[in-house]
C-alpha cells in the first residue's frame, strides 16, 4: 500500500501531522507493506527568495495579527508539537521553500527522503536554524546521507524543478488547497493534522478496501 503525503517543510501542522501519522503507521499491523513518499506544496510560493523576517514577523505582515497574537498563535502549536514528543521554537526563520523540495526530491531519488526530512524538520522546528541559507541545508542533506556535491549542483543548478511543480499540479488536481494532506492508495484523502486515532483509522480502511 502506498501513501503520499503532500507538505511544505516550513509548515508547523504538517511538522504534528506527520509525528501523528507516523504513530499510527507504526502500530499499523501492515506497516511493512506500506510504502510512504512525501510531495512538495509550498505555502507561499511567491515568498521573495532572499527576504529575511520571522514567524512572528510574518503572521503580523500576513494575517494582520499583533506581536502577542502572533507569539499566542505559535505558542499553541508548541504545546500540540510538545505533546508529539517534538522539539519546536517558536520564532524561526521564513524563507521561499523552493529550493528545499528540490533538495528533498534528490533524497528521493537516492532513497534517504525520510532521514532528510527528519533532519530538516529537527533543524527548523527544532532549532531554528536558517535552512534557506546554501550551507546549513548542505550540511543538513550531508548529515541525511547526500552528497554536498549533489546537493550544490541541485542548488545551483535547475535539477527537480519539475517534480516539485508536477507535485503541485498534482495536488491542485486533487483538489487539495492545504496541507499536510496524506493520500492512501490515491483512494482515501486525510486532511490536516488529524489525531493519531483518525490516520489509524484511515490506514485500516484502506487496507480493508483492498480485500
Amino acid at each position: 500500500m502506498r501513501v503520499d503525503i503532500w507538505s511544505d517543510v516550513i509548515c508547523p501542522w504538517c511538522y504534528v501531522g506527520k509525528a501523528r501519522f507516523e504513530r499510527a503507521l507504526s502500530s499499523f499491523d501492515h506497516r511493512d507493506e506500506v510504502d510512504v513518499v512525501y510531495h512538495s506544496f509550498e505555502l507561499d510560493p511567491g515568498y521573495q527568495k532572499g527576504r529575511h523576517e520571522t514567524t512572528f514577523a510574518m503572521l503580523s505582515r500576513k494575517y494582520g495579527m499583533s506581536e502577542a497574537d502572533a507569539r499566542a498563535a505559535e505558542s499553541r502549536v508548541a504545546g500540540l508539537a510538545a505533546a508529539e514528543g517534538l522539539g519546536f521554537r517558536p520564532e524561526r526563520p521564513v524563507g521561499n521553500t523552493f529550493d528545499l523540495h528540490r533538495v528533498l526530491h534528490l533524497g528521493l531519488a537516492k532513497g534517504v527522503q525520510a532521514e532528510l526530512l527528519n533532519a530538516v524538520n529537527e533543524a527548523y522546528f527544532g532549532q531554528g536554524r536558517q535552512v534557506f541559507d546554501r550551507g546549513v541545508i548542505t550540511e543538513i542533506a550531508a548529515g541525511a546521507g547526500l552528497d554536498e556535491g549533489a546537493v550544490g549542483d541541485v542548488i545551483d543548478g535547475d535539477a527537480y524543478a519539475e517534480e516539485v511543480r508536477q507535485d503541485e499540479r498534482q495536488a491542485r488536481e486533487l483538489g487539495v488547497s492545504g496541507v499536510p494532506f496524506i493520500a492512501i492508495d490515491m483512494a482515501l484523502g486525510v486532511s490536516g493534522a488529524q489525531p493519531t486515532e483518525m490516520f489509524a483509522s484511515a490506514l485500516q480502511q484502506a487496507w480493508d478496501r483492498r480485500g
